[in-house]
């Protein structure tokens, strides 16, 4: 054991460090945050927040918006109570001093720039250039590591939660960088660990989660809910040889245009709302004309634009681009649709509450029923803003912990080679990537549930055989998620949103309903 700490976050990108903040002043907190956080959603986040700050824009041209992107499976009143806390959390940020690119603009009506994005009717996404999570996520950081309430363990790796007999949260277990396993006990645990875009191959992210906080909380029965709704960016630089890399979807929204290899713009035959539609429709249209012309990538141009535009909006991207040896003031770039963004998630209350006692999950690892069957652009970082500081006020009045016993976690000692282990990844990778991607199909996805079940059988075995380890129990908690994927995306007998189905007629069902799984659905593990 080590000590028994008052509100334990796992997770640091954007929502366990606002939590974090939000939470010190009335408790004590230790926010486990492992350096490849750095790495995660949260910095690779360019675009922006959305929220309504012109006056020319309102709260319900917004609520609108994010409905129409959702596909009819929106909660309306999650949705509602998200964008009209969207404003103060956006002043909060810049009272902490977020450097938010400021528009100079003669008649500005709002003194920061704000951009649009697909999916939306008005320009309503502040942002800090195109490098806006990292520009959030050092912001914050700073805070944290400089608050006399906040622990800040970037050496530990959470491996599980740990449960009671009673049913309770009562905190993690963590393995140091020597294997050491470490046990923290806290009155309450937040999961803040991000999505599980990492159950793909091609992802916008160079770390991204894949699932592990889900897989955790499931283990001690919380519910989780439309994990079928996995989204795909569609515009991520198509470079075989280097590391992911995202297009912000601001490119598109001040003028970039998708053109196929014959130079031609495909987009406005595909939707009214050509490259601004949302990112589901999108994806399929750029998915299938790489399909149509058997080439790997499409062409995101904006040399239209001309050099200084491109130059003042977009400086991180082009920098980046420049480096990988591609001029986007002369080029157009090259892009290919990529994993991107959970939208099922654990399920919770409008203050993070899980069905677990003292379990909260805020961020992309939680399914509040704002994104529906598909996120808007820049709800995401709003999402996690707003969440974290409610999430926060229900934590600032504490409830009784339990008593019971704990509940022990078995464990063998032998060891499995890294090599192993990274094999069963990728394995797992390819099987999620060829028939639970974009585009699914009925065959497809009965061949993944197999094949999966297999693959989660041999990794069973090493578990239980095998010393904990930081690797082995990521990749457990992945394909056991990768796995209700499927059985979620099987169940689900209709086309929305991100879930398409050429096998499966669209909206076939009225009203739509979520898509409820726990770890008892899985035969197996």
């Amino acid at each position: 054991m080590n000590g028994n700490h008052d509100v334990l976050i796992i997770g640091g990108g954007v929502a366990g460090l606002t939590l974090a903040l939000h939470c010190a002043d009335a408790r004590r907190v230790i926010l486990v945050r492992p350096a490849s956080d750095d790495r995660g959603a949260s910095r690779w986040a360019q675009g922006g927040i959305a929220a309504v700050l012109s006056p020319q824009d309102d709260f319900d041209a917004h609520v609108t918006d994010t409905l129409v992107a959702g596909d009819g499976l929106c909660d309306e009143h999650a949705v509602r109570f998200t964008v009209e806390r969207g404003p103060a959390a956006i002043e909060w940020l810049l009272s902490l001093g977020v450097p938010f690119t400021r528009d100079a603009s003669p008649g500005a009506d709002y003194p920061y720039h704000l951009t649009r994005e697909g999916g939306h009717g008005a320009r309503r996404v502040i942002h800090v250039e195109d490098a806006t999570g990292r520009a959030v996520l050092d912001t914050l950081k700073a805070h944290a590591e400089a608050h006399p309430s906040i622990i800040v363990r970037d050496d530990l790796t959470a491996i599980g939660l740990v449960g009671d007999a009673a049913g309770h949260c009562r905190g993690a277990r963590c393995l140091d960088a020597s294997g050491t396993l470490i046990t923290l006990m806290a009155q309450d645990t937040v999961l803040a660990t991000g999505g599980a875009s990492g159950l793909y191959r091609h992802t916008t992210s160079p770390r991204p989660a894949s699932g592990e906080g889900m897989s955790m909380a499931a283990e001690l029965g919380a519910e989780l809910v439309n994990l079928e709704f996995q989204q795909f960016h569609p515009t991520c630089l198509y470079d075989p040889e280097g590391p992911p890399f995202l297009i912000s979807e601001a490119v598109r929204g001040e003028g970039g245009r998708l053109i196929n290899v014959a130079g031609e713009r495909f987009m406005p035959t595909v939707d009214a709302r050509a490259e601004l539609a949302p990112r589901d429709i999108v994806a399929r249209a750029i998915d299938a004309e790489m399909q149509r012309s058997g080439e790997s990538h499409v062409w995101l141009d904006v040399r239209h634009l001309g050099e200084a535009a491109i130059r003042h909006h977009f400086p991180t991207i082009h920098a980046h681009c420049m480096t990988r040896g591609l001029d986007i003031v002369r080029q157009p770039i090259p892009v290919v649709p990529a994993a991107h963004y959970s939208c099922g998630g654990v399920a919770t209350g409008l203050d993070g509450s899980t069905q677990v006692p003292h379990l909260h999950a805020i961020g992309e690892v939680a399914c509040t029923g704002l994104h529906g069957a598909n996120r808007m652009a820049s709800n995401s970082l709003l999402e996690c803003l707003v969440f974290a500081r409610s999430c926060a006020a229900r934590l600032a009045h504490p409830e009784p912990t339990s008593s019971a016993s704990l509940i022990a976690a078995p464990a063998g000692n032998a060891t499995i080679a890294a090599e192993r282990i990274h094999a069963w990844r990728q394995r797992m990778r390819e099987l999620m990537s060829r028939h639970v991607a974009i585009v699914r199909h009925d065959v497809g996805l009965e061949n993944a549930d197999q094949e999966l079940a297999d693959l989660a059988a041999e990794i069973a075995l090493a578990v239980k055989r095998s010393a904990p380890d930081p690797a082995l129990a990521s990749l457990w908690h992945a394909v056991r998620l990768a796995r209700l994927t499927v059985v979620s995306a099987r169940e689900r007998r209709e086309s929305r949103g991100l879930h398409y189905n050429p096998d499966c007629p669209p909206h076939a069902e009225t009203p739509p309903r979520p898509s409820r799984r726990r770890l008892g659905d899985l035969e197996t593990g």
